[in-house]
């Protein structure tokens, strides 16, 4: 047999193949959420054995909980950087109210509501969506604080300012998956009600 004609197999180091593991479960989270996250199903879409999955994820609870953390991670990072873009605390809160509600996040909202059932059951996944919550609290909050710095907002509490509006998003988020609402056209009445509860002048937070 010829050199040529002899197939070489290449021995992956076990950072690869877990690298490879983790990236079929996001992708596979991302288009059907954590739910979909099986050991067969995510062996299916590594094109592996159930096996070799178990040997690498020996915790089917933890993997959910790491795909679920770095997605939500990544979509902090990204809005972040679109608000940084804004130099107007309005326009911060406008851009922000604009991202979340346009429909372009849909995946990852179907992410959040499993999460929040599936952590009930899994303490790996509660302690991630706590965290993430306090990040995406916090990201909300220093747009709040400044805005109060700058004096375009009037709140007494950044913090609760934050977990309202963050929990009104969330919810119409969450509605327009079982309702089939779009959630665009709240958009106008969300950025309304922003300014009413952060006391900033009519207009000021111009979300369309």
């Amino acid at each position: 047999m010829s050199s040529t004609s002899m197939k070489v197999r290449t021995r992956k180091s076990p950072a690869q193949r877990s690298a490879e593991i983790l990236d079929a479960a996001t992708a596979l989270a991302r288009e059907q959420g954590l739910s979909a996250l099986t050991l067969r199903a995510v062996a299916e879409r590594a094109g592996v054995a159930s096996g070799l999955i178990a040997h690498y994820q020996p915790s089917m609870d933890d993997l959910v909980a790491r795909v679920y953390g770095d997605l939500v991670a990544d979509e902090i990072r990204e809005v972040d950087q679109l608000l940084a873009a804004r130099e107007h605390p309005g326009e911060r809160m406008a851009a922000l109210i604009e991202t979340l509600l346009d429909g372009t996040r849909e995946d990852l909202t179907v992410v959040w509501v499993e999460a929040w059932a599936l952590g009930r059951r899994n303490a790996a996944l509660a302690v991630a969506v706590r965290a993430q919550m306090d990040a995406w609290h916090a990201m909300v909050a220093a747009v709040i604080d400044a805005g109060l710095a700058a004096g375009a907002f009037a709140t007494s509490s950044s913090s609760d300012a934050a977990w309202q509006l963050l929990g009104m998003m969330d919810g119409l988020n969450a509605q327009s998956l079982a309702r089939g609402i779009e959630g665009e056209g709240y958009i106008p009445k969300m950025a309304r009600a922003a300014e009413i509860l952060l006391g900033a002048p009519a207009g000021s937070i111009d979300a369309r």
